[in-house]
């Protein structure tokens, strides 16, 4: 007698994890070129205003923070992977601030989209806290109240290298990222 063959395998889900590491042109620029990432978003939030504009946030009273949305496939990168970039590309440990960055939209977070993502990432807080003595401000929340950033934020770094801001500050992050994890860099 024959058994019947199990189903054929669908391909994995794509994932998604909103991650707050100060500006979002910075953490867009060095997602995008991770190998496994699908799509990088940004946008805006965990704050109390409905769709607001990049202006509002910026004045800090919103109570957003600039994020990227990353769309990802389980089966060439874990959200481990992700978060371990995360805390190489960013300052964990600076309370609302990210260099000359001020502010509470500048805040470090991870924004969970379910159970299992807030468990790994509370656990990759956790041991980068204590690699770091203690001093990780990040925070770990269910994502609310997101929306995304406007048109001209989208890729911003690539549309404007030449920019003073994105020559000086958004490019040695993008070096960083390529220098320290050459094994998970998207082939060009």
């Amino acid at each position: 007698m024959n058994t019947p063959s199990a189903p054929p395998q669908s391909s994995p889900a794509t994932q998604v994890i909103t991650l707050g590491g100060g500006c979002f042109w910075c953490t867009e620029a060095v997602f995008v070129r991770v190998k496994g990432v699908l799509s990088v978003t940004s946008g805006y939030c965990n704050g109390h205003v409905v769709k607001p504009s990049y202006e509002q946030v910026c004045m800090g009273n919103t109570g957003h923070n600039e994020v990227v949305q990353v769309s990802y496939d389980p089966s060439q990168i874990s959200l481990r992977e992700l978060l371990e970039i995360f805390f190489v590309i960013h300052d964990p440990t600076t309370l609302n601030r990210q260099g000359n960055d001020v502010g509470t939209q500048y805040r470090s977070g991870i924004y969970f989209h379910d159970e299992a993502d807030r468990a790994v990432s509370q656990q990759v807080v956790d041991e980068v806290n204590q690699h770091l003595s203690g001093r990780v401000v990040t925070e770990v929340l269910p994502l609310s109240n997101y929306s995304q950033a406007e048109d001209y934020h989208q890729d911003y770094f690539a549309n404007h290298p030449n920019q003073g801001y994105c020559a000086f500050v958004v490019a040695p992050k993008v070096q960083k990222f390529l220098h320290t994890f050459t094994d998970k860099v998207r082939d060009a």
